[in-house]
């Protein structure tokens, strides 16, 4: 009786052992696999009000990340991703953020959309040693030694827009936004850029992001007669804007309206209908005369179908992962602060053309381009620079831009500038 007991024993023991090893095994193959990868994290919001144009850019990126593996991957690994949604909520952004960086241990993050989120998720990169690929046009006035930015600054979108209509004769503007910072402070700095040059600001009006009620609004415009509405609005209150301004008869003829975030994604959204003929400001359409654009064009329809159109924050979400690539090569790990010493000067032949890392401020240089929203829904550029203008996140380069809050790194990094070119035909 006693042997068997033994035999149980040692049977149990011999299963016991082989469990182990086989977890061992197991727990192995698991190590090896993530050795053999490395994590970027997709932090979009992919529902809410904002998703309307921030799905597109987690589209794009995904398909960098394809085409950087299908060529090897990044220092002879395959790039994983792992997606978040931000859900349109900056403190689930940052929540996001923290998760992919202590918990999924990403060694870089492609996301946000409105600068309410990038603000939220600032302090999440900063305080773990993150780094943010931010793709999307914003007001300016930051630097993070975090962040790389790859959609416009200020000086690339909002002054030379401004500039275009002034010499179009434009001097009345109504100043239309959602109510969250990026409009808020693009609005600051145009009030001053109108002031210098003797326009005037006839009206300022703000909702709520992803407010639909405009009537009031509209009630506003009438009596200001403005020669032109220049709009901030962010999210689907485009899609309830331009609707009610229609239906009040205003049309691009009669009453003109500049966007800085109304892309060909959101045009479709909207109704073509809606704004057909309307202005908008970027630096890259799906109709830019590139080698480069007419790959990426046909790659991205062949990827997710010919009824989906390309657009700017999306292009900068495409090459952001690009650049990122290149700088692990040069710095041959994906080290934050090695990945960021050696950014500096990378440059990548975008779909828009040829974008370069600034190293002293992170941005990129951009084209300026100005365009116009044609009948079936792409956008033609009516106006542009003649090459990628220097990014002046903290616009130094403006003296009538002297007065403006400077509330992080400021001027100083952006030694001996000179104002670069605007728009023009």
């Amino acid at each position: 009786m006693r042997k068997l007991v033994k035999g149980r024993i040692v049977v149990r023991m011999t299963r016991v052992a082989f469990l182990v090893a086989m977890l061992a095994i197991i727990s192995s193959a698991f190590a090896v696999k993530a050795q053999d990868t490395i994590k970027v994290g997709l932090l979009h919001s992919l529902s809410g009000t904002m998703s309307i144009s921030e799905v597109t850019v987690r589209d794009s990126e995904l398909m960098a990340i394809d085409e950087i593996n299908a060529k090897g991957g990044v220092l002879g690994k395959q790039i994983e991703p792992v997606v978040e949604d931000g859900a349109s909520d900056w403190p689930t952004f940052a929540e996001k953020a923290g998760k992919l960086l202590l918990e999924d241990q990403v060694a870089v993050v492609f996301g946000c959309w409105t600068s309410a989120s990038r603000k939220a998720v600032k302090p999440v990169f900063e305080e773990n040693n993150g780094l943010l690929f931010y793709p999307v046009q914003y007001e300016g006035l930051e630097q993070s030694p975090n962040i790389f930015y790859t959609g416009a600054t200020t000086n690339q979108q909002i002054v030379p827009a401004v500039e275009y209509l002034l010499k179009e004769g434009k001097k009345k503007f109504f100043l239309l936004g959602s109510d969250y910072v990026f409009p808020r402070t693009s609005n600051t700095i145009i009030k001053a850029q109108l002031a210098d040059a003797g326009a005037e600001t006839v009206g300022e009006e703000y909702v709520p992001l992803g407010g639909t009620e405009f009537s009031t609004i509209l009630d506003k415009i009438k009596a200001a007669a403005p020669d032109v509405i220049f709009n901030t609005l962010n999210g689907d209150s485009n899609v309830a804007f331009f609707k009610q301004y229609k239906d009040a008869g205003y049309t691009a003829d009669t009453l003109p309206t500049l966007s800085v975030s109304i892309a060909e994604e959101e045009v479709t959204g909207i109704g073509i209908e809606n704004v057909v003929g309307q202005l908008v400001a970027w630096n890259y359409y799906e109709t830019v005369d590139t080698p480069e654009n007419a790959a990426f064009v046909k790659a991205f329809k062949a990827k997710y179908g010919e009824n989906r159109v390309t657009s700017d924050p999306m292009e900068a979400g495409y090459f952001g992962v690009y650049l990122w690539a290149a700088a692990v090569e040069k710095a041959g790990t994906t080290d934050v602060d090695a990945v960021r010493a050696a950014a500096g000067g990378i440059s990548f032949a975008a779909p828009e053309g040829t974008v370069t890392i600034d190293g002293p401020t992170q941005h990129t240089y951009k084209i300026v381009r100005i365009g116009k929203i044609r009948e079936d829904g792409l956008i033609d550029t009516i106006s542009a620079t003649d090459g990628p203008v220097k990014p002046d996140p903290y616009l130094c380069s403006y003296a009538w831009a002297s007065a403006l809050p400077k509330p992080d790194a400021g001027c100083p990094v952006m030694d001996e500038m000179t104002p670069e070119a605007t728009a023009s035909g």
